[in-house]
C-alpha cells in the first residue's frame, strides 16, 4: 500500500493583527486594541518620546490602525502580487532562480554543511570551522554564498526593484526590499538552502530551540540606503532561528548589534557590535534582541532568512508569549501548524 504526506497548512498566530505593532517615530513596539488600552499602557512612554500633543496621538491613532488593517490584508495581497510577478515579471538573471547549486555557495559553507550531515559530527567539531563572534550569545559567523553569486542576486533584486511590478514590504519595520516568496525565489533558493544546508547546521548549533525540527522560513532582502531605511530599531525576530547574509553593495557604517534575549530584564546592557562582512552570514537565535546602526554612505543589502520550527513554536508564540491562536494562512504563514501531516492513502484514491 503506497502512502503520500499531505501537504501541512501552516498558520499564522492571532496576535499578529495587535501585538507588536512598531512605531518607528517613537522607536516603540506597541500592542493595540484600541485608544483608551493605548493611552493606559503607554501613555507616559509616548509623552517622554515626544508624543505630546492631541494632534500626536491622533496620528498616531490613524498609523497604528493603518497597520492592523494592513496586516489584515496582507496573506491575499501578497498571493495576489506573487501572481501578477509570475505572470508578468520578465527576468534579469535566470540563472537565479534556477535550483540551488554547489557553486552558488562558498566553499566554507558547504564544507561546514557537509561535516554537520556526517555521522560523526559534534558540536566541538563544527566550532572550529565556525567563526564564533560571541559564545556567550551563541552567534556565530560563517561565508554562505559566493562572490558571483551575490553579484547575481543582487543584479537581479534591482532589476526587480527598478520594475513596475508591485512590492510588499520585506516585513514590519523595514520600507524597503523584496519579499523572496512573492519573487519566486522559496522554491529554487530558500527552501533547499534550509533543508540541505542549515538544517543539519543549526541541529548542532541550537538543539533546545528547534534548530533540528526546521519546517518552514519567512525569507526577505532588506536595503538600506540614504533617502530611505537608514537603520534598524532594536527588536527579536519572529523566528527561532535567524540567518543574515550580507549581499552588498559599498558601505560604511549599519553594523549589527546585539543585547541578551528578549526576556531578560538587562537584555540591551552593553550590545555587541557586529560588521557586515559582503557574502557571509550571521547566525543568531530569534529571540536575541538586536538591531542596526545607521548607515554612514552607500547602499547595504542583506538577505535574512527566519527559520522555524513548528514543534517549537505550536506550544509558545514568539510574538505575544502565549499558546498560539491559531488563524489559516498562505503559504508557509507564520509557521504554526494545527496538527502533525497526516498520511494519505494513494491506493484508495485512485
Amino acid at each position: 500500500m503506497a502512502t503520500a504526506v499531505a501537504p501541512r497548512r501552516f498558520c499564522r498566530c492571532a496576535c499578529f493583527c495587535t501585538e507588536n505593532l512598531y512605531v518607528a517615530r517613537y522607536g516603540l513596539h506597541v500592542r493595540f486594541r484600541g485608544e483608551q488600552q493605548l493611552r493606559r499602557d503607554y501613555g507616559p512612554i509616548l509623552r517622554s518620546r515626544g508624543c505630546v500633543s492631541t494632534k500626536d496621538f491622533q496620528q498616531l491613532l490613524a498609523e497604528l490602525e493603518q497597520e492592523v488593517e494592513r496586516r489584515r490584508r496582507l496573506g491575499l495581497e501578497s498571493a495576489a502580487r506573487k501572481a501578477l510577478i509570475a505572470s508578468s515579471y520578465r527576468l534579469a538573471r535566470p540563472e537565479v532562480y534556477d535550483s540551488l547549486q554547489d557553486a552558488a555557495l562558498a566553499p566554507e559553507f558547504l564544507a561546514v554543511a557537509e561535516y554537520s550531515a556526517s555521522p560523526s559530527a559534534d558540536l566541538k567539531g563544527l566550532l572550529q570551522q565556525l567563526e564564533t563572534v560571541s559564545e556567550e550569545k551563541r552567534i556565530y559567523r560563517v561565508p554562505v554564498f559566493s562572490a558571483p553569486f551575490c553579484q547575481a542576486l543582487l543584479e537581479e533584486l534591482e532589476h526587480f526593484e527598478q520594475s513596475d511590478m508591485p512590492k510588499g514590504r520585506p516585513n514590519t519595520m523595514n520600507n524597503y526590499g523584496v519579499l523572496l516568496h512573492e519573487l519566486g525565489l522559496d522554491e529554487p533558493l530558500v527552501t533547499p538552502l534550509r533543508e540541505r544546508f542549515l538544517q543539519p547546521l543549526m541541529a548542532l548549533l541550537y538543539p533546545d530551540c528547534g534548530g533540528g525540527q526546521l519546517d518552514s522560513h519567512r525569507a526577505f532582502v532588506v536595503k538600506y540606503a540614504l533617502g530611505q531605511d537608514l537603520e534598524l530599531g532594536c527588536h527579536y525576530d519572529n523566528a527561532e532561528l535567524t540567518l543574515n547574509v550580507a549581499l552588498g553593495k559599498v558601505f560604511t557604517g549599519g553594523a549589527l548589534y546585539f543585547g541578551g534575549l528578549f526576556q531578560a530584564p538587562t537584555a540591551l546592557t552593553e550590545p555587541l557590535e557586529v560588521e557586515h562582512v559582503v557574502g557571509q552570514g550571521i547566525l543568531h537565535r530569534g529571540g536575541q534582541l538586536h538591531g542596526a546602526r545607521p548607515l554612514a554612505t552607500g547602499e547595504r543589502w542583506n538577505l535574512v532568512i527566519w527559520l522555524r520550527a513548528s514543534a517549537v513554536r505550536n506550544r509558545l508564540c514568539p510574538m505575544c508569549c502565549r499558546e498560539p491562536d491559531l488563524v489559516d494562512d498562505e503559504g508557509f504563514g507564520d509557521g504554526f501548524t494545527r496538527e502533525e501531516p497526516a498520511t494519505v492513502d494513494v491506493c484508495a484514491l485512485t
